[in-house]
């Protein structure tokens, strides 16, 4: 048995750290969550309000910009008709709308935090460990502080998705511009940019296939967080698989499992393609 006076436990600091968040900073949390639900309601009232086949020759239009290929595109089109012919259409626009904000959010956060560990070696020594922490924490334990926060429903799951899912964009972020030829930085300089004009003019637009595969493995780490977003009130595929479980029905675990797959591997393939545009130019 370990000895017990070198024992010592965090649990008492760290609520009495959060509660004071909430009791002291509350009313800031709630004017941001009021903000994303606004945003997330909207965004999913605009998809249902949309005809199917509307959207899907939306989708399929994206597709051919990014895949350039008829016969992929075919099969992003009966995905997405297989995901409807199960019912589950709605649902689907419900996690649709959870992955896009999820991603705008993370994107607005993980690109800059990026561009300023790229530029500093000390902010890079303190931030990398910090996102080898996020990545190896068991992905429940970011619903305790949202919840905290945020309480049950949608609000959380965004942000419990943002905080999963921001690590390797802020990675691949980094390592894009970072990577970036010295030479043709050098280049630059020499002709007269500014430090603005460096990171905006050539840095960035070099690096965007590093950063293109950051978003898309954001992308697919939102969809992961589904199935756990839905145990705190998220709405969408995942409460089909989270009720199978709860109640054993294979079937309908199975059946809103392979819709989430395929929606996973149509954002996947086109983002992907828009990636590899970007690195073809």
């Amino acid at each position: 048995m370990f000895p017990t006076n070198l024992t010592f436990s965090m649990v008492a600091p760290v609520n009495d750290f959060v509660d004071g968040i909430v009791t002291n900073y509350g009313d800031f949390f709630h004017a941001m969550a009021h903000s994303v639900m606004m945003v997330l309601v909207f965004i999913e009232k605009t998809l249902q309000k949309t005809p199917w086949w509307l959207f899907i020759g939306i989708v399929a239009a994206l597709a051919f910009v990014s895949l350039r290929k008829i016969s992929q595109v075919a099969l992003v089109v009966l995905g997405l008709m297989l995901i409807g012919s199960f019912g589950l259409w709605d649902k689907m626009m419900q996690t649709t709308a959870l992955v896009v904000v999820a991603t705008f959010l993370t994107v607005m956060i993980g690109i800059p935090i990026g561009i300023i560990v790229s530029c500093s070696e000390r902010v890079r020594k303190i931030v990398l460990p910090i996102l080898d922490i996020m990545q190896t924490m068991p992905v429940f334990v970011y619903l305790i502080p949202v919840l905290m926060l945020f309480g049950l429903g949608k609000v959380p799951a965004v942000f419990a998705t943002v905080i999963y899912a921001v690590s390797p964009l802020i990675r691949l972020t980094n390592l894009g511009i970072r990577q970036v030829n010295p030479e043709v930085v050098e280049a630059a300089i020499a002709f007269g940019a500014n430090r603005w004009q460096l990171m905006l003019g050539v840095q960035l637009p070099l690096a965007m296939p590093s950063i293109m595969a950051g978003i898309n493995q954001t992308n697919m780490m939102a969809l992961a967080m589904v199935v756990v977003s839905s145990m705190i009130g998220a709405n969408g595929l995942g409460i089909d698989v989270l009720e199978g479980i709860n109640n054993q029905n294979i079937g309908l675990g199975l059946q809103a499992g392979i819709a989430i797959v395929i929606l996973a591997i149509i954002i996947d393939r086109v983002s992907q393609g828009f990636g590899a545009d970007k690195r073809s130019n």
